[in-house]
């Protein structure tokens, strides 16, 4: 009995030894932190956490809703409609013909399947019915999201106010540091691919924005004027970065890394500089 147990026990410390020389070797080799989950949290007022590819949905939502000049008030419906319709998730169905983040109809007049299922399509066109309704900036978050969505549940939108609030003041840069991610294995793409990519998404999101030379950078580098733009930048590139296989975003004096997951104080190489530009690496 006695030798059973030994034998238990020196199993179970062999399969613990192996599972940390794996992930000994994995970080070294990868570079890539090896975690339980991937999530993203935004702290500004209210935690919100959220899945990687929520949260770079909720960030897309917010750019668009900058870009087009909306009012805070916009974004924060916008965000509280994907929330109760989808929990911010690109679905491929639901309800009848429902597809997307908002779970738009094409059979209602949102535009073909194929149309509602990309993001950015989707997220226009409800600031498009937003912007029909009369009065919608006076009305409850919920009233003005369902006199887009004509749900059946018109009550519901309003428990996600909180959450939508928190998830606006990140995104439109009222709030510095915000958004952070905890990411998990391989990046899907690296490379001059990735840098390729992550600048086409931002074009996407943002229209044309001004980029700056930034010598041996693999990534981007982005000009901004004030704080506000530049943790606007910030937070959209670390909301994106399991999917854009980013590395590093650096604005000001601060650096979130992706093995980090967090936004942690550096000292800028230009201090003078440090303010003007927004700065991410992908992995090569």
């Amino acid at each position: 009995m006695r030798r059973r147990v030994v034998l238990s026990v020196i199993t179970a410390l062999a399969v613990l030894a192996a599972v940390g020389v794996y992930v000994g070797l994995h970080v070294l080799r990868n570079g890539v932190p090896l975690k339980m989950t991937s999530a993203c949290t935004v702290r500004a007022d209210k935690q919100v956490t959220l899945g990687p590819d929520q949260m770079a949905n909720a960030a897309t939502i917010a750019a668009i809703g900058i870009r087009r000049g909306l009012p805070e008030r916009a974004v924060v419906v916008a965000l509280a409609a994907g929330l109760q319709e989808s929990k911010l998730k690109n679905l491929d169905g639901g309800d009848r013909d429902s597809i997307g983040l908002f779970q738009q109809r094409p059979s209602q007049g949102w535009g073909t399947a194929a149309q509602i299922a990309d993001p950015r399509y989707a997220t226009n066109e409800f600031y498009n019915g937003l912007l029909k309704v009369p009065g919608w900036q006076q009305m409850r978050v919920t009233d003005a999201a369902q006199a887009v969505q004509r749900s059946a549940h018109p009550e519901a939108y309003q428990k996600w106010v909180d959450q939508a609030e928190a998830l606006a003041t990140a995104f439109l840069g009222q709030a510095g540091a915000a958004v952070t991610c905890t990411l998990v294995g391989q990046p899907p793409v690296h490379g001059a691919a990735a840098a390729t990519s992550l600048f086409a998404d931002m074009r996407a999101d943002w229209g044309d924005v001004q980029t700056v030379a930034a010598q041996g950078l693999l990534g981007v580098a982005l000009s901004v004027g004030e704080d506000r733009v530049g943790w606007q930048y910030a937070h959209w590139l670390v909301a994106h970065a399991q999917e854009q296989g980013i590395k590093r975003v650096r604005f000001g004096d601060r650096e979130w890394t992706a093995r980090g997951g967090a936004w942690t104080r550096v000292t800028p190489s230009d201090p003078r500089a440090a303010g003007e530009r927004v700065v991410a690496e992908v992995y090569s």
